[in-house]
């Protein structure tokens, strides 16, 4: 494979949701390929190397497997000759705690197999995974799985079967066409801001808008793109309709290719009729559209020609078994049935044998990836400009150079650029690489070495006889045949390898690469001081064609393939770019032109279930935090931190997703006993104007405003906090990464911000949330917040240009404010436009004032970060400074017994507290972190699901029948604190007939204050003197901060009234 035509291949993964059926679909191909048994397709489930895999029977882990197929295709003259051709296919696991897998596999691949159950329809997952090959430019196929489900579960007839059909492709398309119209907006919208920069750019050199008008209409029409192609259509090919674990398929071309000689109708032509409305006048015999049916009621010609007959074969085998039905089947389809099972009792496998030989499902796959999915000649030229350029609106992107030429045309020549992307790393036990196995030998090969062995034993008997020495066997020869594995690599258990696709060039063994790190700006010479760090040249140890379960070793690999790479450990962290000027690696070479990053792996989901581990044992800590790096080194969506109160702490995307990290570390990575705590789940703080509140806390001031001052008084302020309409605090949720971006273009040396933009703090800033899409570019970010500050109400209008900082960690959802009544306000907007009235303003006001405007900011930021219900982040609140007095002679009298430190620290801790008491100033309130729940379940235990989601705090939102079948999509919300356990018990409770898909959605206020306690006499009259009902927030509030080992308030005596003393 390694030496294949980039024409002669197809990168290929399997998408879907989970239990639809992917990895029994990639057992057909296998036993197509002779790597299992026939009989074992669909059982063994190959591509699940993992024990837990086959326990639990879902994948986990992607894997790859590089197939090899004969096809006869029509040449020139009319024959047919065969050609082979290699498809690399890599199977993803359908879990939502496993969506990671997904992205890191897309980005490798030219298309996708999706496959959607036939009786569940379109799910959540389907949906995201349809985005996923969207976003990443694949070229999709529509497997329709369990098609056998319509006949032996549905009891549908034929009729009924493709309606319903039908309305899945229906369905399927509405998800692309949504997909379509989304991109088209946002392409109008850059090619409009696009439009206004050249006008602009000709209104400066032309100094008339009339005329540059003029000037522009040549270029002046939006393009407009075609999405006749995006559609899934079974008369165009890129439908499959298939029943993976009896392993047959077919395409209506199938059909079409039998019918059309006996209805003297060109193949072609009855291909593009077989499915749609479209019917057989029984008279004429004609084919003819239901314009023409004039009252008739004909029947498609798919249920005519092609359900129909399946469904007879199902009927006479499997329904109501009928042998003299079967044989005539047999010997009309010249099917190749053995007596032996002809004559057996097991219908099911004798309807396997009969559809196999029939419609092999093997056959049908390949060749609609063969048709449908192209080349990596053909699909980079598309693909590299998006990698690119992905804000590009262009559809063509001329290449600028050799290395882009290369990459275009998948130039597999020793002389072109090596370009490689490694979407991530995964570990493999070092006992079980190639390199150190015990190799297997086949037949003639042991025949042969048991005659050398025979020939050896009777020269060395001879040589006894003559009294002469016999040979020793070569050490080396016979570490070979042991497959002994070397003393040095003993010591690592575990090797790490990269899962890599090769887009241009040949690389070699033994070569020497640069890994470009995703923070590699494309923009900048490889030589710049911001480059220079991301460039880390490594010598290749190993490279392997992935085959499953197994890895088998090449010298080499050229343009267009799916392989294995060892030699990166400590190199990459989780994805890079490798490059090389040509396959000789290299020798000497400075990066100048051969240097490009192809970007980064975007998560579907984001971490969030977060756990505390230790050692059973504490001496086995250095093992445990070397297990822990192995394992964020190999899963792509782990993220382990050692949090400030010496935790080590994992985060995983599920409850599942952490038991099989918890296994890793126990048996892989680590091999030590774990213990971990329970699941630490993020909060947020927040308060809301309620309409019964306590007295403010200052008199005579308005609500939420704290006086304050550091020590000995020499820095007295004043400090209001106010709740954030929602209106600007979505704004600020949903652009918080161009917040982010905007702060680390411009990071000032004298900045006392705490925003850092390297990768731990990038990191630590997005843990506990969602990632979310912006709305706005940042050149626009001031404006559409002046505009959605001027929509909040009057008092907010001024706000934009006093901005003073955002928190917590320097950007969120709370603001710091500079109300002060003198000019010299602290300006967010001004400081990153660096405009000139900000930078005479700084160097005008002393350096005491800009100090201490620093603490003041530093206070701000530590408050928001550790609010004051349980020290979890706050959002959604400003702070408006509104007054800060500065006793100038008492701070010079302290700068001589060198007490300034004092000072600062006083400051900065009663800014803190002032922020804290502001908030509970008003009402407080906690924001719980929520998952947003699909739950798939028949009416019979439809009433069961209900009542788990209601006993766990959870709510409905929505429920949708499919029709045509008893089952119900079930929406719902459900907190993350209340979610652990959920599956399991949702599962115990309907016997395994519901199964839920959980994904993080975001946060959500819950609306009880905690420190809520009945006073009205109405309250006491339903409440009681003791309030006996649980307050659900102060019960959260409580477990948080007892976990943190903050203080907690608790009655001793619940009851004094009913306790007695015990009888003696």
């Amino acid at each position: 494979m390694s030496t294949a035509e980039s024409t002669d291949i197809r990168v290929v993964t399997t998408i879907g949701h989970v239990d639809h059926g992917k990895t029994t679909l990639m057992d057909a191909l296998l036993a197509a390929n002779n790597i299992i048994s026939s009989r074992m397709a669909g059982k063994i489930r190959y591509m699940d190397s993992r024990e837990d895999e086959q326990e639990r029977g879902i994948t986990m882990e992607s894997s790859a497997v590089s197939l090899r197929f004969k096809v006869l295709e029509k040449s020139v003259d009319g024959g047919a000759s065969p050609r082979t051709y290699f498809v690399n296919m890599i199977d993803t696991p359908g879990h939502v705690d496993f969506s990671s897998e997904v992205s890191t596999a897309s980005r490798l691949v030219d298309g996708a197999l999706v496959l959607v159950d036939v009786v569940e329809g379109v799910s959540s997952q389907t949906v995201s995974v349809l985005r996923q090959a969207w976003v990443d430019r694949l070229r999709p196929i529509l497997v329709i799985n369990k098609l056998d489900r319509l006949v032996t579960e549905l009891k549908q007839t034929p009729m009924e079967a493709y309606h319903h059909l039908t309305q899945l492709i229906e369905q399927a398309n509405a998800v692309m066409g949504s997909f379509f119209a989304g991109e088209r907006m946002v392409d109008d919208l850059r090619w409009r801001e696009e439009r206004e920069r050249r006008l602009a750019r000709k209104k400066d050199a032309v100094a008339e808008q009339a005329e540059a008008l003029v000037n522009d209409e040549a270029d002046d029409s939006f393009q407009e793109k075609d999405d006749e192609d995006i559609y899934f259509a079974p008369q165009k090919g890129n439908v499959v309709f298939a029943s993976a674990l009896g392993g047959w398929g077919f395409r209506v071309a199938k059909f079409a290719q039998i019918f059309a000689t006996k209805l003297g109708i060109k193949e072609a032509n009855f291909k593009r009729v077989l499915w749609g409305d479209f019917y057989l006048d029984p008279k004429t015999k004609r084919v003819v559209s239901h314009k023409h049916l004039r009252g008739r009621s004909l029947k498609p010609l798919f249920v005519q020609f092609v359900l129909e007959n399946i469904w007879a074969v199902y009927d006479a085998v499997l329904l109501n078994p009928n042998a003299d039905k079967v044989n005539k089947i047999v010997s009309t389809l010249n099917l190749k049935i053995p007596p032996r099972d002809m004559n057996s009792k097991d219908r099911n496998h004798l309807l396997s044998l009969m559809f196999t030989q029939w419609l092999p499902l093997s056959t049908a796959t390949i060749q609609t990836i063969i048709d449908i999915i192209p080349s990596p000649r053909a699909a980079q030229p598309t693909r590299i400009p998006m990698m690119l350029h992905p804000d590009s609106i262009e559809s063509h992107v001329e290449p600028k150079s050799k290395l882009e030429k290369d990459l275009y045309s998948c130039d597999a020549s020793e002389s072109a650029h090596v370009v490689a992307y490694v979407s991530k790393m995964f570990a493999v036990p070092t006992s079980q690489l190639p390199e150190y196995k015990k190799p297997t030998l086949s037949v003639d090969e042991a025949r042969a070495r048991v005659r050398e062995a025979r020939v050896r034993n009777e020269g060395s008997q001879e040589q006894s006889r003559a009294g002469s020495p016999s040979p020793s066997p070569d050490q080396n020869t016979a570490h070979t045949a042991t497959g002994e594995i070397p003393r040095d690599v003993k010591d690592a258990s575990e090797t790490l390898l990269a899962f890599a696709r090769l887009y241009s060039g040949v690389i070699h063994v033994r070569s020497t690469v640069a890994c470009v790190l995703p923070r590699y700006d494309n923009a900048f010479e490889p030589t710049h001081p911001r480059n220079k760090p991301h460039v880390v040249n490594t010598t290749v140890d190993g490279l392997y064609t992935m085959m499953g379960r197994d890895l088998v070793t090449v010298d080499h690999v050229s343009a267009g393939n799916i392989f294995a790479i060892r030699g990166l450990e400590g190199s990459v962290w989780r994805s890079a770019t490798i490059c090389a000027p040509h396959a000789a690696g290299i020798q000497g070479e400075h990066a100048q032109d051969w240097t490009i990053n192809l970007g980064g792996v975007n998560r579907l989901a984001p971490p969030i279930v977060r756990v505390a581990l230790e050692p059973a044992i504490p001496a086995d800590m250095p093992k445990l935090i070397r297990g822990m790096k192995l394992l964020s080194h190999a899963d792509p969506c782990v993220e382990t931190f050692q949090q400030s109160t010496g935790e080590h702490v994992i985060l995983t995307a599920g409850e599942l997703h952490l038991e099989r990290c918890l296994k890793d570390l126990r048996e892989r990575f680590a091999k030590v006993e774990i213990q971990p705590s329970e699941p630490i789940v993020p909060f947020r703080e927040t308060a809301v104007k309620a309409s019964e509140m306590a007295p403010p806390k200052t008199p005579g001031a308005p609500r939420g405003a704290i006086h304050g001052g550091s020590f000995q008084n020499l820095i007295t302020f004043t400090i209001r906090a106010a709740p954030i309409p929602d209106l600007i605090a979505d704004f600020l949720r949903n652009n918080l990464t161009v917040v982010k971006r905007l702060l680390a273009d411009w990071t000032p040396s004298d900045s006392s911000s705490s925003v850092e933009v390297d990768d731990e703090a990038e990191k630590a800033a997005t843990i506990g949330d969602i990632l979310r899409v912006p709305t706005i570019h940042p050149e626009q970010f001031w404006d559409s917040f002046q505009t959605k500050c001027e929509e909040a109400g009057p008092e907010w209008a001024g706000v934009v240009d006093n901005i003073w900082a955002m928190g917590p960690r320097g950007a969120g959802e709370c603001l710091l404010i500079d109300s002060r009544k003198d000019d010299e306000r602290q300006s967010l907007r001004k400081r990153l436009d660096r405009l000139k009235e900000t930078e005479t303003s700084d160097q005008q006001r002393d350096q005491v004032a800009r100090d201490f405007d620093g603490d003041i900011e530093t206070g701000f930021q530590i408050a928001t970060l550790h609010g004051p219900l349980c020290a979890e982040p706050m959002e959604g609140m400003a702070f408006f400074v509104e007054r800060v007095d500065i006793d100038r002679e008492g701070i010079a009298r302290e700068k001589e017994p060198k007490r300034v430190s004092q000072i600062t620290g006083s400051l900065i801790s009663a800014v803190k507290e002032a922020c804290r008491s502001g908030l509970l100033d008003w009402s407080p309130r906690l924001k719980l972190a929520m998952y947003s729940c699909d739950i798939q379940a028949s009416t019979d235990v439809l009433g069961k699901v209900y009542g788990v989601v209601a006993k766990r705090r959870g709510r409905i939102v929505a429920e949708e029948m499919k029709e045509g079948t008893s089952f119900f999509t079930v929406s719902a919300l459900l907190p993350v604190v209340e979610s652990f356990g959920f599956a399991d018990d949702i599962r115990k409770r309907t016997s395994g007939a519901a199964s839920p898909q959980l994904v993080f959605s975001g946060y959500v206020m819950l609306d009880e204050d905690p420190f809520w306690v009945p006073t009205t006499e109405e309250e006491l009259e339903v409440m009681g003197d003791k309030a006996d009902r649980d307050n659900i927030a102060k019960g959260y509030m409580d477990k948080v901060r007892e976990r943190k080992g903050m203080f907690v308030k608790r009655k001793i005596v619940e009851t004094a009234e009913k306790q007695r003393t015990l009888k003696r």
